[in-house]
């Protein structure tokens, strides 16, 4: 494994890779090198194909609505996570590299593409978007061969820990057995056990801790601006009491412990609406919409800096790294957080028609599954029909017509869909 010098307080394990390789360019640092290699990824530029929330075009006929992308998220989640790593002594281009790599698993449709996979995947290990992320640095993205088949991207060890969420296998989550969440397939334990070498556990490293808040402030905040833009949500109603309490019941089990008290949220929203930034109206002018930036950037500085000021506190001004401190955020910033959250899940995501979209986004997955399954490998694409014909067995088989449809755009799902569907 390799092991090359860094001048970060990261030690020679952390910045080994699974295979050993030279460095084409003396100076950079192990990091640098892993940030540049998810920049320039495939899997990377795919992102711009998968909706974040908001369909692009789905917005008010009075104003244009251009919501984001998985992609400019991820590359939202990474200048957040980059700055707050740095405030507490992370390497910059480690919590960043986390950061972009974070959605890289996921499918087209989002969660809801993740439920149709995982239910036509459930024989042969299931579907995770992290386990996928994971599947997919070390092993899809074509990068680095070695005698053995790809290595992914080959990035280091302290990168890959960085971008793990949940590092465990299914169904071994430490609190919640019957949680959905995990990190890793069966046949992807070798490189996760190597990764996870000198960890305690199953906690997360701190840099994935960075990661984890850094995304949750990103896609939290913004989620709320893209409604706004599309005309999803009235600011107004947050003031009406039956709106604030149904805010509250989507909350509620959801974004924080089923058992918090509804009074929590309400007091958590309303230290957010008597922020003089706070948008109380968006008609879409450009006034608005400078209103309506300025407060997301406060928004986030307020999530961002109660983080760092609560996680100095306890573990003083030096350099925080992987095992040696955790993240701490005050539980009014997580309150307020899901707060968030739950605006945007109960206005947007909630929508009637969006439910009808979800019903045929399913059918989609679905019906691409069993037509692939029935065919492969025809209609696979020739990196995905080799692995194909190299699989052991019908499990392995299985598991590369998963990942075919995972490296699917939402377009390029649709299209495939169409084709496959349309055959006689």
């Amino acid at each position: 494994m390799e092991g090359t010098a860094s001048p970060t307080p990261y030690d020679p394990t952390s910045v080994a890779r699974w295979a050993p390789e030279p460095d084409k360019r003396p100076g950079r640092t192990a990091f640098q090198r892993d940030r540049a290699r998810i920049l320039h990824s495939s899997a990377l530029r795919r992102l711009a194909g998968k909706t974040q929330v908001v369909t692009p075009g789905a917005g008010s006929p009075a104003w244009d609505a251009t919501p984001r992308t998985r992609l400019t998220h991820s590359l939202e989640c990474a200048q957040v996570g980059r700055e707050l790593g740095a405030a507490l002594g992370c390497d910059p281009d480690l919590v960043e590299a986390a950061c972009l790599s974070h959605d890289l698993g996921h499918p087209p449709f989002g969660h809801n593409g993740e439920q149709a996979l995982n239910d036509f995947a459930h024989d042969c290990g299931g579907f995770e978007g992290n386990a996928q992320s994971l599947r997919l640095l070390t092993r899809i993205e074509p990068k680095r061969f070695e005698p053995e088949g790809s290595v992914g991207l080959n990035l280091t060890r302290a990168t890959l820990d960085a971008a793990t969420k949940y590092p465990w296998p299914r169904g071994a989550h430490p609190a919640d057995p019957a949680s959905p969440k995990f990190g890793v397939y069966d046949d992807d334990r070798p490189v996760f056990d190597w990764v996870r070498e000198q960890a305690p556990g199953t906690r997360t490293c701190f840099e994935a801790q960075v990661m984890d808040w850094a995304d949750d402030v990103a896609y939290s905040v913004h989620d709320v601006e893209d409604g706004l833009h599309a005309g999803h949500i009235d600011p107004g109603c947050l003031h009406a009491e039956p709106e604030r309490q149904e805010v509250f019941r989507v909350a509620v089990g959801r974004y924080v412990p089923a058992d918090t008290d509804p009074a929590e949220l309400a007091a958590a929203l309303d230290r957010l609406q008597d922020q003089e930034w706070w948008p109380h109206g968006y008609d879409g002018t450009a006034a608005a919409q400078a209103r309506l930036k300025d407060a997301t950037s406060q928004l986030i500085g307020r999530f961002c800096l109660a983080a760092e000021a609560a996680t100095r506190a306890r573990h003083g001004s030096g350099r925080l790294t992987r095992y040696g401190a955790e993240l701490v955020v005050p539980r009014g910033t997580r309150l307020e957080c899901a707060v968030l959250k739950a605006v945007a899940d109960r206005y947007v995501m909630q929508r009637a028609e969006q439910e009808l979209l979800r019903a045929d986004q399913r059918v989609v997955i679905t019906e691409i599954a069993e037509a692939l399954t029935a065919r492969a490998p025809y209609d696979l694409d020739p990196q995905f029909r080799a692995l194909f014909d190299q699989a052991p067995d019908d499990r392995a088989r299985k598991r590369v017509i998963v990942d075919q449809i995972a490296s699917l755009t939402d377009a390029s799902a649709r299209s495939l869909h169409a084709r496959l569907t349309t055959r006689s």
